[in-house]
């Protein structure tokens, strides 16, 4: 249902479900969810999401949106890639419709191939996503481009999604690896920091400020400092 890999500090999570066009389903939902927090646990700094063959995610499998339960693994998944400590990219290496286009947004960027589409069709299929789809797909498309997508159910290509903001830099999976590689060199705590600044709201006040002075309180700030004098590439080892 998925494969995971790892190559140094970037793992690597492919969705399986090729036969479905990696269209998700409890089972799915679960799995992703699951391995992004093994990764974390297992030391990986960023993580590349993918699909199995020519569609990043084709959405939620019909046969099962329909129960609470797939709503619950669905939004619980999401909401943990969001929460988690590293970043994510998303390698749209093909259509990532309804949940698909949720999923690529829960990942913190997006890399998107030739084939790469997005659309959130509820309104053609009569049923609903959450605020947050909603309001994150218009800070990142534009409110223009939301409301085409929400509205008149339309989908962006890979040129207009990297035209508005959607989708970050076009390319392949291996460009989306490549990418996650130089982002592992950065230092661990600093990014966590800034992601959750990015995907927290007021709420998090507390949480950010101990987050801020984790990250000045850092041996990683001592390193920087001293890689400066040393005129070298500092070694981030987050702490």
């Amino acid at each position: 249902m998925i494969a995971t890999s790892r190559d140094g500090h970037v793992a690597v999570v492919e969705l399986q479900r090729e036969d479905r066009r990696n269209a998700l389903d409890l089972a799915l939902c679960t799995a992703v969810h699951e391995a992004a927090d093994t990764a974390v646990a297992d030391g990986a700094r960023v993580i590349v999401v993918t699909g199995k063959g020519s569609a990043f995610c084709s959405g939620a499998d019909l046969g099962g949106v329909y129960g609470p339960d797939f709503l619950q693994g669905l939004y619980g998944m999401l909401r943990r890639l969001t929460q988690l400590p590293v970043p994510l990219i998303a390698a749209v290496n093909g259509p990532a419709i309804g949940a698909g286009t949720q999923l690529a947004m829960a990942c913190d960027l997006r890399v998107a191939d030739e084939t790469a589409k997005f659309a959130v069709p509820t309104a053609r299929n009569g049923l609903a996503v959450d605020a947050w789809t909603i309001r994150t797909l218009s800070e990142l498309a534009g409110a223009g481009r939301a409301r085409r997508l929400m509205l008149a159910a339309e989908s962006l290509d890979r040129d207009e999604a990297l035209a508005c903001g959607l989708a970050d830099r076009p390319g392949t999976v291996a460009d989306a690896i490549a990418w996650a590689h130089e982002i592992a060199e950065f230092a661990p705590l600093a990014l966590a920091h800034n992601k959750l600044v990015l995907n927290g709201s007021s709420a998090d006040d507390e949480a950010i400020g101990r987050s801020f002075a984790d990250v000045w309180a850092s041996d990683d700030v001592q390193e920087a400092a001293l890689a400066r004098t040393e005129r070298r590439a500092p070694v981030f080892r987050g702490a």
